[in-house]
C-alpha cells in the first residue's frame, strides 16, 4: 500500500520593517485625530442637554413657587429697615420645589416664619452642593458650592468700578425709543437693579427682594428671559461660591453685556479693565463654555440656546419683561 506523506512548508520568519511600523502608527494617529473631535462633540452635546434640563427644572420650580405664593421667588431679601442682612437667594426659596425640602427646613427664620434676621448659611447649607446647580461643560472648581445659573436682571445698568463702561448705552431709554419709531421701550432704572420696587426692575430678578408676578411680564412669557448661564470664574460675586447668599451673584447678570463676553482676569485690580471680573459693566453677563452661545430658559419654561451673534437690541428686548416691543428673530 502506497504511503501518503504530508509535507508542511514553513515560510521563513519575517518581522515588520521599521517603515511598516511607522506607517501603521501614522494610520492609527490619523484615526484617533479624526475620532477625538467626534467624541468631544458627543460629550458636549450631552453636557448641553444636561444643562438645558437643569434650566427646565429651575423654571418648573419657579412656576410652582408662583402658584403657591402668587409671585416669582425673590432674587434675595433685605430687612424692611434696609439692612442687607442675609436672607437667602432665590435658589434658597425654591429648595422645596427642587426636592430639597429638608435643607430648606433646616434654615432658621425661613421655614418657621420667625422675624429674626436669617443666617442663610447654617451648617446644613454652608458648603452644600446642589445636584442640579452646575453645568457639566464648566470645569470650574467641581467641589465648589456654587451655581452656574443666574436670574436675569434684564437690560439693567451695572456700572463697574474701573471707569471702563462700554455697555451703559444699552440700558438707557434712548436705546429703544429713538431707534424704534413706535411707542414703547424701557425706562432708566436704579443701577444694578437695587430696588425693592418691581417697577424699577426690567428683568425677572434682583438681589434685594422686588416682587414680580406673572402679570408683570407684559411682553409675554415666551418673549422674556428668566434664567441663564454664567461662569463663576469670570464673575466676582459668583466666585464667592455661596449659592445661598443673595449677594453672591445668582441674581447678578444683565443683558446689556454681550453673550459670552469673557472676563477671566482677577489677579490685578481693574487691570486690564476690559476683562477684569470685578468690573461689573463687563463681567455681569451671561456666558458659558458651550460653543458660540449660551442656554437660557424663558418665563414660559421653554429652553433656548441663544447664539452670541444675536442682534444686541433684540437681546435687550428679550431681557426686558415690559418694554412693549416685539423682539426680532433670534
Amino acid at each position: 500500500m502506497p504511503r501518503v506523506r504530508l509535507q508542511i512548508r514553513l515560510w521563513p520568519k519575517r518581522g515588520f520593517t521599521l517603515i511598516e511600523l511607522l506607517v501603521v502608527i501614522a494610520i492609527i494617529a490619523i484615526l484617533i485625530g479624526l475620532l477625538l473631535p467626534a467624541v468631544q462633540k458627543v460629550r458636549e452635546a450631552a453636557a448641553r442637554a444636561k444643562c438645558s434640563n437643569n434650566l427646565k427644572q429651575y423654571a418648573l420650580a419657579c412656576h410652582t413657587y408662583h402658584d403657591v405664593n402668587n409671585v416669582f421667588p425673590p432674587g434675595g431679601k433685605i430687612n424692611a429697615n434696609g439692612n442687607w442682612d442675609e436672607k437667602g437667594s432665590w435658589q434658597v426659596y425654591i429648595l422645596p420645589y427642587m426636592e430639597q425640602d429638608p435643607m430648606f427646613k433646616s434654615i432658621p427664620g425661613l421655614y418657621d416664619g420667625s422675624a429674626r434676621a436669617v443666617n442663610a448659611a447654617p451648617s446644613k447649607v454652608n458648603g452644600a452642593k446642589l445636584p442640579y446647580a452646575r453645568c457639566p461643560s464648566d470645569d470650574y472648581q467641581l467641589d465648589a458650592s456654587v451655581s452656574n445659573y443666574v436670574g436675569s436682571l434684564g437690560p439693567q445698568c451695572a456700572t463697574g468700578p474701573c471707569g471702563y463702561d462700554p455697555n451703559q448705552v444699552y440700558c438707557q431709554t434712548a436705546y429703544t425709543t429713538v431707534t424704534v419709531p413706535v411707542p414703547g421701550g424701557y425706562n432708566t432704572s436704579p443701577d444694578h437693579g437695587n430696588s425693592t420696587d418691581s417697577n424699577d426692575i426690567r428683568g425677572m430678578f434682583n438681589r434685594i427682594g422686588a416682587k414680580i408676578n406673572m402679570g408683570g411680564v407684559v411682553d409675554g412669557t415666551s418673549n422674556t428671559i428668566m434664567i441663564g448661564e454664567s461662569l463663576p470664574l469670570q464673575h466676582d460675586h459668583l466666585a464667592g461660591n455661596q449659592w445661598w447668599g443673595f449677594n453672591n451673584g445668582n441674581s447678578h447678570c444683565t443683558t446689556i453685556i454681550p453673550i459670552n463676553y469673557q472676563t477671566p482676569d482677577y489677579a490685578n485690580w481693574c487691570s486690564p479693565a476690559q476683562t477684569y471680573r470685578g468690573n461689573w459693566d463687563v463681567s455681569w453677563g451671561f456666558k458659558s463654555r458651550h460653543t458660540n452661545g449660551t442656554n437660557f430658559v424663558f418665563v414660559d419654561g421653554s429652553v433656548h440656546f441663544i447664539a452670541q451673534t444675536i442682534d444686541h437690541r433684540t437681546y435687550q428686548l428679550l431681557g426686558c419683561r415690559n418694554d412693549r416691543l416685539v423682539p426680532g428673530p433670534y
